[in-house]
């Protein structure tokens, strides 16, 4: 997802098509700078049971604390002596466990000094992190240096959802996101309560999920998948078939059109509920639907683009997307959004900056 793209950002932005008009006394989010200064920030997130305070994930290895919008000077977590970091390799994923307040279980999604998936379960005393707690859950190879996914999000049925990419180059040389014998290309489901965890699929047909979501109020499952060449996408899967196995269609598609003539695996297909092309952007970030005190927003999902900093919004109503709604502001470099303890949203930038979204 980052590798070569803030090179040509700039290129990008040139290209971009004006906006849609928003209607007379429509409601909308704006971007509020919280803080800068943070390292090459992908990720945040924040148990329900800690209001005020979100944890931010940076690439080099590091998950800093910021507490009533200033920034902790400890980290929270350091595991930059571990891993590989740079380009799309780094520390990229962080969940709480649902029942954090009480067993101060969290975990983390890296790529080691060989460049591999890791998914490692800690507990913390409630400030920092316990090293001696890690507990390797998942151990992916990965034959490329990109598409590493990344992301991890709790299911509404209490399991680990972990976004896996191709495996890397483009095209997915090796035809690994419709083989069921490999979990790259996957979307897996891990019981942590389990020894040793048990890891399954629960999706395939995925290039590089940059950033998955379920809606804290419905249990619905929203996924951005990064294009190939041409289409960007978002996906989106009610709660009610989240246990049955789903397939999102890569390499046979991007976004809705046909990529390459072969047969699909398994699973009932998937096609976007939205996509776009390089006029808009060229690398989705997802984002979540908004749950916070702007009742006209309710359910809104937000996303965004990191070559250009477009900001979108849809709402899905009956498994479909409305309009889909171009913000009126841009969040450069935006690599992630997350949401605190009450359902609002934030977003950072990977220039260091912490951005509010706000009514």
């Amino acid at each position: 997802m980052l590798t070569a793209i803030a090179a040509t950002a700039a290129a990008a932005l040139a290209g971009i098509a004006p906006g849609a008009a928003q209607a007379p006394g429509a409601i909308e989010l704006g971007p509020r700078t919280v803080l800068t200064g943070l390292s090459s920030p992908v990720g945040l997130a924040a148990p329900r049971s800690e209001p005020g305070r979100l944890y931010v994930v940076e690439q080099g290895g590091t998950i800093r604390v910021v507490v009533g919008g200033k920034l902790r000077a400890t980290p929270f977590l350091n595991v930059s002596g571990q891993i590989r970091s740079g380009g799309e390799q780094g520390l990229l994923g962080l969940a709480f466990h649902p029942n954090y307040a009480k067993n101060r279980r969290f975990y983390v999604n890296y790529t080691d000094r060989n460049g591999h998936t890791n998914v490692v379960e800690y507990r913390s005393n409630g400030t920092r992190a316990l090293p001696a707690t890690a507990r390797r859950l998942l151990l992916v190879q990965q034959p490329y240096g990109n598409h590493n996914g990344g992301g991890l999000a709790f299911g509404p049925d209490g399991l680990l959802y972990v976004g896996m990419g191709d495996g890397g180059a483009g095209g997915d040389p090796e035809n690994r996101s419709q083989n069921m014998g490999t979990r790259l290309g996957k979307l897996l489901r891990i019981d942590v309560e389990k020894r040793p965890a048990s890891v399954r699929i629960a999706a395939l047909g995925l290039r590089n999920p940059w950033r998955f979501a379920f809606d804290r109020k419905t249990g619905d499952l929203y996924i951005a998948d990064v294009g190939q060449s041409a289409l960007e996408e978002i996906n989106f899967l009610p709660r009610a078939r989240l246990a049955a196995l789903q397939n999102y269609g890569w390499d046979v598609y991007e976004g809705r059109a046909k990529f390459e003539d072969k047969a699909l695996g398994p699973g009932r297909l998937v096609l976007p509920v939205a996509q776009y092309g390089r006029g808009d952007g060229c690398s989705v970030t997802g984002g979540l639907p908004y749950r916070g005190r702007a009742a006209a927003l309710a359910g809104r999902y937000f996303y965004g683009d990191f070559c250009t900093g477009n900001v979108w919004s849809l709402k899905v109503t009956a498994g479909k997307s409305g309009t889909v709604r171009r913000e009126s502001f841009k969040i450069p470099s935006v690599t992630s959004f997350g949401e605190d303890a009450a359902g609002e949203l934030f977003a950072v930038s990977h220039g260091g900056t912490l951005y509010r979204l706000t009514p």
